[in-house]
């Protein structure tokens, strides 16, 4: 089969590897449809230097795709069901994918592949809302409007927020940021954001400051954006193993930092499967989101707007080959 494969920081290849055998459990899942994240990007340029090359596969997580082969009885999906496959080791760049039982998942029928596929997104941020403290009448700003940040905004408002204020330096993702959500916009390019907060919220920073970007300049953004006794919930895969970090100002400040990663390892994916019945049902509309698509063998290029966010981009989708 083909996969891409990160072989050095910055450079993948495609190349030419065997179909994975089956293990007792495991499905063999031809991926149809995948999108990209901001971890995609941290997989091919930020990784520590030990972990290139990458196995084949690397680097894609967020699939949709259908049931070749199933060696045992899986107790929800048949050959030839559509499913959300849960990736955790980011190795589904690729025209096959094996994922133990416990990753597959159903989705409902009649609904568009790219709309359900996000719900791989919103389910790692109904998951990382789990840590977060009451909101209701709340002040929270949210660093970063990729596609995460936006399900963020809607689910902070669903969770009592008072007011979702959204920072990024693209303007046409702020734009969509009210649509998910935020009751206000800072463009932290134009504005100097800490003025922008006081001057949104009568003087007062925030109760609450999500960061998902992981930049090191952003990590420090949270921490002057908080006020005192805060809640930080660091989102973003930090791009550095180590950096300059603002810990006088954390501690004067007495916040409290909370860290969320691995959605994957919440027991039967319960955030995953209320994501995609909140799409499903057409309680939250994933459209708006998907900017861009790239067939497979253009895969590159389509990282590369990824990582430069420019054009409009916001959610780019992959679309895999027919079966053979």
């Amino acid at each position: 089969m083909k996969a891409v494969q990160v072989v050095s920081r910055g450079k993948l290849k495609f190349v030419e590897t065997p179909v994975p055998e089956l293990a007792e459990g495991e499905a063999l899942i031809r991926p149809v449809r995948l999108s990209l994240c901001a971890s995609d990007v941290y997989f091919i340029h930020y990784m520590d230097e030990h972990r290139y090359p990458a196995p084949p596969g690397t680097t894609g997580h967020e699939m949709v795709g259908v049931v070749e082969e199933l060696n045992g009885t899986h107790p929800e999906v048949k050959v030839g069901d559509l499913t959300l496959t849960i990736v955790p080791e980011h190795r589904a760049m690729a025209e096959y994918y094996v994922s133990p039982f416990k990753h597959v998942l159903p989705v409902p029928a009649g609904i568009p592949p790219e709309h359900l596929l996000q719900a791989q997104q919103l389910g790692t941020v109904i998951y990382a809302c789990q840590q977060l403290p009451s909101l209701i009448g709340k002040n929270v700003v949210v660093i970063g409007q990729g596609s995460a940040g936006l399900w963020f905004n809607t689910m902070l408002k669903r969770l009592g927020a008072q007011n979702i204020i959204s920072v990024d330096k693209l303007d046409h993702r702020l734009d969509l940021s009210k649509q998910f959500g935020a009751t206000h916009t800072i463009n932290n390019d134009k504005e100097e954001p800490i003025a922008a907060v006081k001057n949104i919220l009568d003087g007062e920073l925030a109760d609450v400051v999500i960061e998902a970007v992981g930049e090191p300049e952003t990590i420090n953004l949270a921490i002057d954006l908080a006020t005192e006794y805060a809640f930080m919930l660091q989102f973003g895969v930090p791009h550095q193993r180590q950096m300059q970090f603002n810990i006088r100002e954390m501690f004067n400040k007495c916040i409290t930092l909370k860290a969320i990663v691995m959605a994957s390892r919440e027991p039967n994916h319960t955030s995953t499967r209320i994501a995609l019945n909140m799409i499903a049902s057409g309680e939250v509309d994933a459209a708006p989101l998907l900017t861009h698509r790239f067939p497979f063998d253009q895969v590159e290029d389509a990282y590369e707007l990824q990582r430069s966010r420019q054009d409009g981009a916001v959610k780019i989708i992959i679309d895999m080959p027919e079966k053979k």
